[in-house]
C-alpha cells in the first residue's frame, strides 16, 4: 500500500491533523525545530472544489501540504498539492493547471487563528466555509495567494508518485536574503552504490508528528530532520523516480509524515554544499499510515527540470 504523504485534510479550526490533536504541535517524525533555518520553505492551504469532506453535504474540501520559494514569487512542492486545486472556489478547466485557490505562508507557525472552525458551517454552508476562510487569508498579511498552480503534465492523480512534482506561481512576491535552489540534470546519481554511505539530508516540513490508523498528532509548525539515502529505487523498484530517505536511527534524527508532502529535501553533506539549498527531491509518498517508511520523488530528471524551468508553457498549445 502506498499513501499520499501529503495533501491532508483539514479538520476541527484548521490543524493538519487527521483527530484533534492531543499533544503539542509539532512537525516532521522526530527531528528538531526549523528554527529559522529554511525561511524560504512554507506551508501551503488550499481548496479543492470536487474533494469529499464527509463531514458536509457537498463536495469542497481544505488540505495543507509543504513547499519552497526557489525564488520571491515560486512555489516548489509535490504534484499532488496542486492538482485539481480551484478557481474562485470553482473546478478548474484542466486540472493539471490553473487553480488559484491555494495560500502560502513562511511563519514557523503559520496562523490559523483567522479561520472560524469548520464545526460551526456542518453540514450545509460547505459553500460559506469557502468565502469566509479565502476572504480571511485575502486579508491576512502573512498568507500569500496563488496566482497560478502548475502539476507535471505527465501527472496522473490514480499513479501519483510517478510525477509528482508541481509549482505555484504566488500573486506577490516574498522577499527574503536566500532561496532553495534547483539541482543540476541527475544530481542524486553521485550517491548511487555505496557512495550513499557519504551523503547527508535534511527534510523540512509542517506535517504531523506522528500517525497510525486510530491515531494523529502534532503539525502546522516548521521542522526538520537529518536523513540518509536508503535507495534511489525508492518504492516498487522505480529507479529515476521514487527516493528512500532513512527515517530515525543510524545517526539520522527523523522523517516524515502526512503535511510533509511536497517538503524538500536538502543535500547538506559538505558545509559548503549545504549553503547552496540544494533541493534534490520533494516528500511524496508513505508506505503505511504509521509514518515509519516514507518516499521522496526526486526532482533533478531532465523533464522535471524542463516543467520548472516553464511550467507555464509545459502542456502545449
Amino acid at each position: 500500500m502506498t499513501v499520499r504523504i501529503g495533501r491532508l485534510a483539514v479538520a476541527g479550526l484548521a490543524t493538519a491533523a487527521l483527530l484533534a490533536p492531543a499533544l503539542p504541535a509539532s512537525a516532521i517524525v522526530g527531528g528538531a525545530p526549523d528554527a529559522g533555518e529554511h525561511p524560504y520553505v512554507g506551508q501551503l492551504l488550499f481548496y479543492v472544489p470536487d474533494a469529499v469532506d464527509p463531514r458536509f453535504d457537498d463536495p469542497g474540501g481544505w488540505f495543507n501540504c509543504t513547499g519552497t520559494l526557489i525564488d520571491a514569487d515560486t512555489v516548489v512542492t509535490a504534484g499532488h498539492c496542486t492538482y485539481a486545486v480551484g478557481v474562485d472556489g470553482e473546478a478548474p478547466a484542466d486540472p493539471l493547471h490553473g487553480g488559484t485557490d491555494v495560500w502560502f505562508s513562511v511563519e514557523e507557525a503559520p496562523d490559523y487563528s483567522i479561520l472560524d472552525p469548520s464545526a460551526g458551517y456542518v453540514p450545509d454552508r460547505n459553500a460559506e466555509r469557502y468565502a469566509d476562510w479565502s476572504a480571511a487569508l485575502d486579508a491576512s498579511p502573512t498568507w500569500h495567494e496563488a496566482s497560478a498552480t502548475y502539476t507535471h503534465p505527465e501527472y496522473v492523480d490514480a499513479a501519483f508518485l510517478l510525477h509528482d512534482l508541481g509549482v505555484v506561481e504566488l500573486s506577490e512576491p516574498i522577499v527574503l536574503p536566500e532561496y532553495g535552489s534547483l539541482p543540476e540534470e541527475d544530481y542524486l546519481d553521485r550517491y548511487a552504490g555505496s557512495d550513499r554511505q557519504r551523503g547527508l539530508f535534511e527534510s523540512v516540513g509542517y506535517g504531523l508528528e506522528d500517525s497510525g490508523p486510530k491515531f494523529s498528532f502534532g503539525g502546522d509548525t516548521r521542522r526538520k530532520a537529518d536523513r540518509r539515502l536508503v535507495s534511489l529505487r525508492g518504492a516498487y523498484g522505480y529507479r529515476d523516480i521514487a527516493v528512500m530517505f532513512s527515517h530515525r536511527g543510524g545517526g539520522t534524527t527523523g522523517g516524515t509524515c502526512f503535511g510533509d508532502s511536497g517538503g524538500p529535501t536538502f543535500d547538506i553533506t559538505t558545509p559548503e554544499i549545504a549553503d547552496e539549498n540544494i533541493i534534490v527531491a520533494v516528500t511524496s509518498f508513505g508506505m503505511n499510515y504509521n509514518c515509519n517508511a516514507s518516499g521522496s520523488y526526486r526532482i533533478d530528471q531532465p523533464d522535471d527540470l524542463a516543467f520548472l524551468a516553464d511550467p507555464a508553457g509545459a502542456y502545449g498549445s
